[in-house]
């Protein structure tokens, strides 16, 4: 039965540690698409600062267009990393709460186990001290009675 419960215990810790494992890297996964949109932010606000017409300066109009296009691009980048960020940031709140739960599936059984665990040790004390008595009660009873050795009867009353 312990062994049971002990293999129990390892494959709930080996899904908490896993879940936990999942969670971190979700964690780190958002961490980067984050700093990949700030980068991605930085770059175009400065791409946009480098505008062909900027400050009065003549541009011919495919340097306008490919500077538009370019743009273009860079807020759908920067839109599809922002789609990515949210559902990124709406997948952590499940993996926490399955954290949780395997944490408490996982505690649980190592309070089972540890339970279990003192119940046998009580037994097992209990066990021993009845033998303990009842070996007690034979030498008691099995011993011959001081009076009795010295061929002596015992006084009566």
């Amino acid at each position: 039965m312990t062994q049971a419960l002990q293999t129990l215990l390892e494959h709930a810790e080996g899904e908490r540690d896993a879940a936990q494992a999942a969670l971190l890297l979700a964690e780190s996964a958002l961490r980067s698409l984050q700093q990949q949109q700030r980068q991605m932010q930085g770059y175009r606000d400065e791409y946009a600062g480098r505008h062909p017409a900027l400050g009065g300066r003549s541009a011919g109009i495919e340097q306008l267009r490919g500077h538009s296009a370019f743009m273009q691009r860079l807020e759908q980048a920067l839109a599809q990393l922002q789609l990515q960020e949210q559902a990124a940031l709406a997948r952590l709140p499940a993996l926490r709460a399955e954290l949780l739960a395997l944490e408490l599936r996982a505690a649980s059984v190592a309070r089972l186990l540890q339970r279990r665990g003192a119940a046998d040790l009580l037994q097992a004390q209990r066990q021993e001290q009845r033998r303990s008595d009842d070996a007690a009660q034979r030498r008691h009873r099995d011993a011959p009675a001081p009076g009795w050795a010295l061929g002596t009867r015992p006084a009566a009353l």
